[in-house]
């Protein structure tokens, strides 16, 4: 019995035990057995498979990270609609995988974790209001704080994805009263820097990553946010702190190239005072250089070195890695970057413009069109072009004066000596470049590149590019001239006289055979010494021109410091320099004008003294006006306005031909006073003149205003208003002595005048032969062509014996001419007697004839 009841107990333990699984399965059961079940299952075979997945997808997405280490790093990889369709099916299955755990296990409680898992899915999938939707759906039912406040932080996150930058700051701003796990702290922290940085708000973002940092762990890449921390230290110009934490990064030993950044970052902000990291960041730059593994970086490390030194103040081993970084590497940003440092050093500190603009010139080709500050630097480049051409000028011209006060003789000796060291320095150098092994220099891509050697700032033949110059610019003037005893006076060298417009004998200037020209070409190529002697301003009227040009260069210089460059110290200097070389200079209220402003500026001592200059020498110029009278350009704006009105009342009476009430009007507004816009008043007032006065008198006041307004832009006009009544008069001087007769009684023929363009001249006489041959058959007329001038044909049909046939063949004529294809061209059809048409041939004078004919027929 008990036997049997052994057997029973076992076979109903296990099926009671099959019962309460079976229970335990139902989704809706919230016993204790249900619970465990439901979640572990969900658990296990829901949330996890999702929690695998979104790590799988973060991984792609973290995969698609372009760094760039010179510019400031993302904390998150920016979410991208192309990027997601390359993960999609993965987002599916998480949303599956965590729908179907949803589904089966409702009061589980990874239910609302799974929740999140479909929000990340979403907001890696770009669905940004799906997602939303999701983490406020777990942030309203989900009774886990925890898990409601992971929730909100993805919801950040979507939020700054999304670019609702508001929403985002009412969520953090509701998060940050609440009391977070460390983990969700950290993600809250992470999420708020990186709010920032899209914002670039850089002192938030720095404030939050520090918050973060005692919260990260191994797998959070720590070492990279060091590094970003690091650059955001950096770039707020904080450089202790950003060294710290760059030493940071290392000792986390993070991925090979935050490793090699960090180090060259460090560099960069070593103070020049910091004498121990000093010395270790040179050791260890060196080091960098000549490990193998940075064969490819080091463009970048040159560069870095570069950088480092121009802080410590050693110019010149500056410069020397600038230059080795430019032929270390083929980054074209880096390249660039090279370029501009040298040519930021080359103006700054050592002031050699030409140098300076053709490394500007290589930087500006070569840097990306994404380099920051580019359009600065391209305003500097075309900047210093006008500055090299103004302190080229006045090196050339001061360097040509001089040495024409040198005898001949020791000018010579001079050149000798100048070419036997520069000769012994290209040989020197020609050996010191053999036995270097290194690879060529890279040269900028100006043409003024060439040693900095300081040698040679102060010798006019030292500097090739400035006796280019002069060498083109003589040969301009004067011609190709071969060297010779009082060249000037020779009637061989007539370039000379050609220049004055008058040969040195007094007779018809005498040229250069193309032989005499090639034979003094040749001289000239052959003998350094006459390519200088050609150039040498002897005459005082080449003298007073080499003094204007050095005059206008000095305030053109003066005006790029001051209006362009920024650089007021510097204006001062160049202004000073002009007033002291030219004392009387035309230019001088400008000038005392611009001293008194930009000495004002900078506080210079006695710059009140330009002012009471001005005043005195010159009260009656605006600069003048300007400082007695602050108000000045408004009163005179008031003027200008005033003379504005009256000058449009005087035009419309001008219009309508009343002359002596537009001449009456345009006094009231002279007598208003000289402003800018005097010249349009007195230019209608002399128009007047050319309606009511004799040419020659308007010409004589359109020459007199020439010359008054030269530099305003109003005198193009009246130069060609001057030009147009030379070539009024002229015709009509030339319309005098044509004389068309009438002679109604002699023989007459017909002319057809065409366009040469059109090509009628062949279909033209074929239509009339057959015309003539039809119509005119007894009159046996006889067709033909010739030319008028450059534009016109004219087709002849001649002869008749009486003015009223041809007057009838004319007529008919005209008829086809008016049809078929004929319409499509412009004739002039008209009869003219032989006598006639001689003289219409001869003096091309159509539009006279016309006038005649139509008076006379």
């Amino acid at each position: 019995m008990s036997g049997k009841k052994g057997s029973f107990t076992g076979p109903l333990k296990a099926a009671m035990a099959c019962l309460l699984l079976l229970a335990a399965c139902s989704p809706n059961q919230t016993s204790f057995t249900s619970n465990i079940y439901h979640n572990l299952t969900a658990h296990y075979n829901g949330y996890y498979y999702a929690y695998e997945g979104v790590g799988n997808v973060e991984a792609t997405i973290l995969k698609s990270l372009d760094d760039d280490h010179n510019l400031l790093l993302r904390l998150y990889p920016k979410l991208d609609t192309n990027l997601a369709k390359s993960y999609s099916k993965e987002t599916e299955e998480i949303i599956k995988m965590a729908s179907i755990s949803i589904q089966r296990h409702p009061n589980s409680r990874w239910v609302y974790k799974n929740y999140i898992m479909v929000g990340l899915a979403r907001l890696y999938d770009c669905q940004f209001q799906d997602a939303i939707q999701t983490f406020k759906y777990v942030n309203t039912k989900c009774n886990n704080p925890e898990i409601r406040h992971e929730a909100l932080i993805h919801l950040i996150r979507t939020f700054t994805e999304q670019g609702e930058y508001q929403k985002a700051d009412e969520t953090i701003d509701f998060l940050s009263r609440e009391k977070l796990s460390k983990q969700n702290q950290k993600h809250f922290y992470l999420n708020v820097a990186y709010l920032a940085q899209v914002r670039e708000n850089y002192d938030l973002m720095v404030q939050n990553l520090i918050k973060a940092d005692p919260l990260l762990k191994q797998s959070d890449r720590h070492g990279r946010i060091y590094f970003i921390i690091g650059q955001v230290y950096q770039k707020l110009g904080f450089g202790s702190e950003a060294f710290n934490y760059y030493r940071k990064c290392i000792s986390t030993n993070p991925e090979y190239e935050i490793d090699f950044y960090a180090r060259l970052n460090m560099a960069q902000v070593t103070g020049i005072n910091d004498k121990n990291n000093s010395k270790e960041i040179r050791r260890q730059l060196f080091r960098m250089l000549n490990d193998d593994k940075n064969i490819d970086f080091k463009d970048k490390i040159y560069f870095e070195i570069g950088e480092f030194e121009l802080r410590q103040g050693n110019l010149a081993q500056a410069l020397e890695n600038y230059r080795l970084c430019l032929r270390s590497g083929s980054s074209e940003r880096i390249k660039g970057n090279g370029y501009l440092r040298l040519g930021q050093i080359y103006y700054d500190s050592v002031r050699k413009f030409s140098l300076a603009k053709d490394y500007y010139d290589s930087a500006v080709n070569t840097l990306p069109e994404d380099t920051e500050n580019l359009d600065a630097i391209k305003k500097r480049q075309s900047i210093l072009s006008d500055f090299v051409l103004h302190t080229e000028t006045i090196h050339l011209q001061d360097s040509l004066l001089r040495l024409s006060l040198m005898d001949t003789a020791v000018l010579r000796k001079v050149m000798d000596s100048t070419k036997k060291a520069a000769d012994l320095a290209a040989s020197a150098k020609k050996t010191a470049k053999k036995k270097s092994s290194g690879t060529p220099v890279t040269r900028p891509s100006g043409t003024f590149y060439g040693e900095e050697s300081t040698t040679t700032s102060d010798w006019y033949f030292g500097n090739l590019s400035a006796v280019s110059i002069g060498q083109t610019e003589f040969q301009r003037i004067w011609g190709t001239i071969r060297l010779e005893d009082n060249w000037r006076r020779s009637v061989k060298t007539s370039a000379v006289d050609e220049r004055a417009g008058v040969a040195a004998t007094g007779g018809p200037t005498v040229k250069k055979t193309d032989e005499s020209a090639q034979v003094s070409e040749v001289t000239a190529s052959a003998d350094p010494f006459m390519e200088l002697y050609n150039q040498l301003p002897i005459t005082q009227a080449l003298k007073d021109s080499a003094y204007a040009k050095i005059e206008n260069s000095l305030l053109k210089l003066g005006d790029l410091y001051y209006f362009k460059l920024l650089e007021k110290e510097n204006a001062v200097k160049e202004y000073s320099t002009l007033l002291n070389r030219f004392p009387e200079s035309k230019f001088k209220p400008e000038v005392l004008y611009k001293l008194y402003l930009a000495g004002k500026d900078i506080k210079l001592k006695d710059y009140e003294g330009y002012k009471s200059e001005l005043i005195e020498k010159f009260p009656e110029t605006s600069f003048a006006k300007l400082l007695i009278n602050p108000n000045y350009l408004a009163e005179a704006g008031a003027t200008v306005d005033r003379q504005k009105l009256l000058y449009k009342e005087a035009f419309n009476h001008f219009n309508g031909n009343d002359f002596v009430s537009a001449e009456r009007t345009l006094d009231d507004a002279i007598s208003l006073g000289q402003t800018n816009f005097s010249s349009r008043v007195e230019l209608l007032k002399i128009l007047i003149t050319g309606k009511t006065e004799e040419a020659t008198i308007y010409q004589y006041q359109l020459g007199e205003f020439i010359k008054k307004y030269s530099d305003d832009p109003i005198k193009a006009y009246a130069e060609t208003l001057l030009e147009a009544s030379r070539s009024v008069l002229a015709e009509a001087e030339r319309i005098k002595g044509i004389r068309f007769t009438r002679n109604t009684g002699a023989p007459h023929q017909v002319v057809i005048i065409h366009n040469r363009e059109n090509n009628l001249s062949s279909t033209l006489t074929d239509a009339l032969e057959k015309f003539n041959a039809s119509q005119f058959k007894d009159q046996k007329l006889i067709t033909s062509n010739l030319v008028l001038d450059e534009t016109l044909t004219m087709t002849i049909i001649l002869d008749f014996s009486k003015l009223q046939d041809a007057i009838t063949y004319l007529q008919e004529v005209n008829g086809i001419l008016a049809s078929g294809t004929m319409v499509n061209y412009k004739f002039n059809i008209f009869a003219i007697t032989q006598e006639n048409f001689g003289t219409l041939y001869k003096t091309k004078a159509l539009p006279e004839y016309l006038s005649f004919y139509d008076r006379n027929y």
